[in-house]
């Protein structure tokens, strides 16, 4: 079984700032903003790849949500982990871990970064790197 779809609580007041910062951030991903409803605090928002695949949702609140979340998105390549970083950095956000290997698995490339609400953002790409020429003009693997 899979987890169809997730969402954050974002304070009203603050949720303009926070859909900006995902709309950039999640862009390297092919996220797009495909659906927005209005509710009493403001607005719900739905992410994903296309208007039948949102799987990423923000839902504005009256107050400060008393939780921080952890969420991790998978990237394609290391190239969109990378460009992930660079986006939401741009946007606003705050490093909480360049892109690079981790302990957690020998294929494990991730890079970190805190949302304008402190959530800590994960995007994470299992595989081997592309093979790069070695100085003989045959191919390795890149870490």
């Amino acid at each position: 079984m899979t987890i169809d779809h997730c969402g954050v609580y974002v304070p009203s007041a603050k949720a303009n700032q926070v859909n900006a910062w995902y709309a950039e951030a999640l862009k390297p991903l092919g996220y797009g903003r495909h659906h927005s409803e209005p509710i009493p605090a403001g607005e719900v928002v739905g992410y994903g790849e296309s208007i039948q695949a949102m799987d990423f949702w923000t839902i504005a609140i009256d107050d400060e949500p008393n939780v921080k979340l952890h969420i991790a998105f998978r990237a394609k390549d290391r190239a969109a982990v990378d460009a992930f970083h660079a986006a939401a950095i741009k946007a606003g956000g705050t490093d909480n871990g360049a892109p690079g290997m981790r302990p957690y698995a020998p294929d494990y490339y991730a890079a970190f970064v805190h949302d304008p609400i402190g959530n800590n953002i994960e995007v994470v790409c299992r595989g081997a790197a592309a093979p790069a020429p070695s100085a003989d003009g045959s191919a390795g693997v890149r870490q």
